[in-house]
């Protein structure tokens, strides 16, 4: 039966790698071959598909809609920008620590579509700007690309051909940098919680389906705190990289100084503050879908934190059942944000004239289901569905056991070795597929091995998950990777040269992440009771 099981795993694999049918579609197949190849009946494989991390990830993605839909991601984005200043060191760290913030709650392609645009609008007029200081005009109206091209004279050069083409240079190395640390701290950001990316949602919904027994380890607030270090420690290393390598890390050059330098700044914070403005003022609906993201985050966290009694011991939990979970929590609040009024419901019933008196009393939602339907990816909760489907056949088959049996040689083989061996492994790997795909194929292969070894299964487990988000080297290998490439400042060699140091940096985060405060919160130095082969079994 195992070989079997191997073939479909196999088959789909090799779909998946090659994207010949849309991954979604590649992951029904357990739900028709498993039945055929007798492996699972289709009540066992169906109920896999809509499970308790679906709802989570669910949940958590019609809250990134609203939040999407009424532009608050925006408005936080571009009020961070102008606190942060506009010098080209301290813009591309804004940059990155917006992005990086956003993704960990919207989809990092969202994050990615929405911050580009704010980049491009910032690197042309400082563009502008300099065309004009170089011509000797100075005036700042004159960053307007428009106007600048019709006046006589606006592409002369004083410096001489050699001062221009370092000029022209050092502009084209900013735009590179600054276009890549927003699709690289996208991705580093989505890794900083439970619901921030795909693989970290596959990830528990692997550990309840192959480790039943191990119950809240991992949940939103241990995720976080794991998690989160590792995301500013990464964040920070891959700003220093990008200033290296494109910047040079000249000071003088980077915080700016001199008169070309002061009027970029002046330009890049008058377009921020331009596109600020066009937002105008703080709405009802943005108030009310920030009170609900607030309500989410907090409910998260006061759930179960493991220092003190959360919320979930007051009624929740009676013995070893817990009957609240952070996909509770999550659905709870995108229902509210179907209840929630986007306008102030008015009240002034006796003054009212006959025309509005036909408007309904109750203002519409802050979501309707249209909105909903639309942007949400439904394809990611099929993909989930499957690699849940997976594991099941590989525990029903008798594949996880005869795997594990193979890697038992590995006992010799030092436990920090197997870890960076095995992240380096997942990081090259998923350059190519899908990060949730290649995390749905790994964990459970990787989780038999760790069992039959005696390790803590997720001192495997926790820096693999991390590892498949770091596609930092190929246009292709995630969306964020690709939008930024569509603008035209980069070549492939940019992004392999650049991103090969970045996935170097990741697997050095996540190990030093998962051996130092990773062992105090998940306890990692000790083979844990749930991971025995005994429970698996029954």
């Amino acid at each position: 039966m195992f070989v079997r099981c191997a073939y479909v795993i196999i088959l789909m694999a090799i779909y998946w790698c090659t994207e010949v049918i849309p991954l979604a579609v590649t992951s029904l197949m357990p739900a028709l071959l498993f039945p055929l190849l007798k492996i699972l009946d289709s009540k066992q494989v169906c109920v896999q598909y809509m499970k308790d991390t679906n709802m989570l990830f669910l949940g958590g993605l019609i809250v990134a809609v609203a939040v999407e839909h009424w532009n608050l991601h925006k408005r936080i984005a571009l009020r961070t920008l102008l606190w942060v200043g506009a010098k080209p060191a301290q813009l591309m760290l804004g940059f990155m620590g917006v992005t990086a913030f956003l993704s960990m709650w919207i989809s990092n392609t969202a994050t990615t579509a929405m911050m580009v645009p704010i980049v491009e609008a910032v690197l042309q007029q400082m563009e502008a700007t300099s065309t004009a200081t170089e011509a000797s005009l100075g005036a700042l109206e004159l960053a307007d690309k428009g106007k600048a091209s019709e006046l006589p004279g606006s592409q002369v050069i004083f410096e001489g051909p050699a001062m221009g083409q370092r000029e022209n240079c050092d502009r084209k190395s900013m735009c590179k940098a600054m276009t890549l640390c927003v699709c690289y701290a996208a991705s580093i950001g989505g890794t900083a919680t439970l619901t921030g990316t795909g693989p970290n949602v596959v990830l528990l919904g692997q550990m309840h389906e192959l480790f039943p027994d191990s119950k809240d380890t991992v949940n939103f607030a241990s995720w976080f705190g794991f998690a989160f270090p590792n995301m500013v420690i990464m964040l920070l290393l891959a700003w220093l990289w990008l200033q290296c390598i494109y910047m040079g890390f000249n000071f003088k050059k980077s915080w700016g100084c001199g008169l070309e330098r002061k009027n970029n700044e002046k330009a890049a914070y008058e377009v921020l503050q331009e596109e600020y403005r066009k937002l105008g003022p703080f709405s009802f609906a943005e108030v009310n879908v920030l009170l609900c993201f607030f309500l989410l985050v907090s409910l998260w966290f006061s759930r179960d934190p493991g220092f003190m009694p959360g919320w979930l011991s007051v009624a929740w939990a009676e013995g070893e059942t817990q009957y609240a979970s952070d996909a509770t929590v999550a659905i709870f609040v995108a229902m509210l944000l179907f209840v929630v009024p986007s306008q102030k419901p008015k009240f002034n019933f006796c003054s009212q004239t006959e025309e509005e008196r036909k408007i309904p009393f109750y203002p519409p939602a802050l979501l309707n289901w249209k909105v909903t339907q639309e942007k949400v990816p439904w394809g990611i909760v099929l993909l989930l569905g499957g690699g849940f489907a997976l594991a099941k056949g590989c525990e029903v088959s008798g594949l996880s056991e005869w795997m594990g049996k193979q890697m038992e040689p590995l006992h010799a083989v030092p436990p920090a070795a197997i870890t960076l061996i095995l992240s380096l492994l997942v990081a090259v790997f998923t350059e190519c597929t899908s990060n949730v795909a290649t995390t749905t194929l790994f964990l459970p292969i990787f989780a038999s091995m760790s069992r039959s070894i005696g390790l803590n299964p997720l001192y495997v487990m926790l820096p693999c998950t991390l590892s498949a988000s770091f596609a930092f080297m190929l246009p292709v290998a995630t969306p964020p990777n690709a939008i930024v490439f569509a603008y035209g400042h980069l070549k492939v060699s940019d992004m392999v040269k650049t991103g090969l140091m970045m996935n170097v940096i990741g697997v050095f985060c996540v190990f030093l992440a998962v051996n130092t405060w990773g062992r105090v919160i998940f306890d990692l130095d000790h083979f844990p009771d749930w991971a025995n082969v005994t429970h698996i079994e029954t």
